[in-house]
């Protein structure tokens, strides 16, 4: 290769290094604190290359400057803010809420409509009018009419687990264990059908499902680039649902709402009430069968994964916390005796110490390692330090809200790095709450939190009545996450064994 050929690419990759190092230099021109980040990977290659899990890494920025109210971060080359004080965060995401109204929508739903076209992704009016007819879904009287439904399955669930050989119970994966409940249950409650995938693990719904819903490092790195170079999936056509998935979720939306049209069949779900919206969309957001389907699948992407994540969870916590497990049994068997055997939807929201564990496992191990907010109006932040200017946020640029930081950090919580739901005893929490973001915070939080705590709930009153939790010689503990993946995972997977209570309630 002659010499002008080398020194035309040696003038062109100094272009490019110098181009992304002036881009790593935006905040020092703005005089605001930041974390130094790498070219091309920003602050996130400790995630990329697997040096540490997502949630380590946010932590990681966060403590970056204790002091700060926020300070400049890289997501990849894309300069964020992240917000460190909390009532800096209140005024962002619920006060001038108008102002952030959207997180970053990653997916172009013309490439990928099933997880492109979902309320999770979409923004502006879109979002707001699919929000506005999606929430009457979940209210309190709609959850009271799914438990039935869910008390159904949860007993399903126990009794299956008690005809397992004393050997396979001694080795229980929890996820797939916990996937199958959950898979059945969003089955039952959100599509209208009836799937046993305990009995019957070999079924399209719950194959299917798992297919579509498992973050594994394929997923995760599709993540990373859709977040950050969005363009690069609408021009190679990468999607995160596969053809196949996407054939079948819509010929089960598209069968049922059939169904029920030519049959007059009412049920109490998330496909009814789609159903009975239609015609009351507005101008930005219509409800066809390829909206509807994305709506529906965004619901079982959600409550699938991260709801039978967050069971694992709970359920590795009371394990290595003997303590906390025996004095949620005394709570379950004081239920079962006051209300006879017979768990209502009343009896279930008033048990103080179980809702005091979700809480905590929620703030202990929460899902989302940070939150993002796009800017779409030009909004002032107070001065980051002593002795700074206010900062003016620009539209389009996003800001972030550590969680998984903010759970952990010693001046909200006394020894954040201990399991202790007595933090939470007798106290609400609310998607306004600033110290427990599990389920988000203000307008934007999650639409099925309801939902995925009465699931969980359900699982661990039926489950705890006539079993314990104890680790095995394949349990990790202390708890670490894979850092493989976005998920909450262990690297050899969650495991316990499950025992048969000597000390079971007559009505259990």
């Amino acid at each position: 290769m002659e010499l002008t050929t080398w020194l035309l690419i040696g003038a062109f990759l100094y272009a490019i290094w110098a181009f992304l190092n002036k881009r790593l230099r935006y905040f020092e021109s703005l005089n605001l604190p930041y974390v130094p980040g790498v070219p091309f990977f920003g602050s996130m290659a400790s995630a990329v290359f697997r040096i540490c899990h997502i949630s380590d890494t946010v932590k990681n920025i966060y403590r970056y400057n204790p002091e700060a109210k926020y300070i400049g971060a890289f997501d990849f080359m894309r300069p964020v803010i992240v917000l460190r004080d909390l009532d800096v965060i209140k005024n962002v995401t619920i006060k001038n809420f108008d102002n952030f109204p959207d997180h970053q929508a990653f997916i172009d739903d013309t490439v990928d409509p099933l997880f492109g076209g979902g309320l999770f992704n979409i923004a502006g009016e879109r979002w707001k009018e699919a929000r506005a007819l999606l929430s009457p879904a979940f209210t309190s009287s709609k959850m009271k009419g799914m438990f039935e439904l869910m008390v159904v399955c949860g007993k399903n669930f126990v009794d299956y687990l008690s005809n397992l050989p004393e050997k396979e119970r001694k080795a229980i994966a929890t996820k797939d264990m916990f996937g199958k409940l959950t898979n059945d249950v969003i089955g039952t409650c959100a599509f209208g059908i009836n799937v046993n995938s305990l009995e019957n693990p070999k079924n399209d719904f719950f194959i299917l499902g798992k297919e579509a819903t498992t973050v594994d490092s394929v997923m995760t790195f599709k993540f990373f680039i859709a977040r950050s170079f969005p363009n690069v999936m609408k021009w190679f056509n990468i999607k995160f649902v596969s053809e196949r998935v996407e054939r079948f979720f819509t010929s089960i939306v598209s069968t049922t709402i059939a169904t029920r049209d030519e049959q007059g069949i009412s049920r109490p779900d998330m496909i009814q009430l789609m159903m009975d919206a239609r015609g009351k969309e507005g101008k930005n957001f219509k409800l066809d069968i390829t909206s509807m389907t994305a709506q529906a699948f965004i619901f079982f992407f959600g409550g699938f994964d991260t709801t039978s994540t967050q069971m694992c969870i709970i359920a590795h916590e009371l394990a290595i916390n003997w303590d906390i497990q025996k004095r949620l049994q005394d709570e379950i068997d004081d239920v079962l005796e006051r209300t006879k055997g017979k768990l209502t939807y009343e009896a279930l929201n008033n048990m103080l110490y179980l809702d005091a564990i979700f809480n905590e496992s929620m703030r202990f191990h929460p899902q989302a390692g940070f939150l993002d907010r796009l800017c779409v109006k030009a909004f002032e932040l107070p001065p980051a330090l002593p002795g700074l200017k206010p900062f003016v946020v620009q539209p389009g640029m996003n800001v972030w809200i550590p969680v998984a930081a903010i759970h952990r950090d010693p001046e909200y919580y006394d020894e954040p790095d201990s399991f202790n739901p007595d933090r939470y005893y007798q106290k609400k929490v609310t998607i306004n709450d600033t110290q427990n973001l599990g389920f988000g915070i203000g307008p934007r939080s999650c639409i099925g939190n309801r939902f995925a705590i009465m699931e969980t709930k359900l699982l661990f009153f039926f489950l705890l009545s006539k079993f314990n939790l104890v680790p095995n010689d394949k349990t990790c503990s202390p708890l670490v996450y894979s850092k493989k993946t976005f998920s909450l995972i262990p690297p050899g997977g969650y495991s316990l064994a499950i025992e048969p209570r000597t000390d079971a309630s007559a009505y259990a």
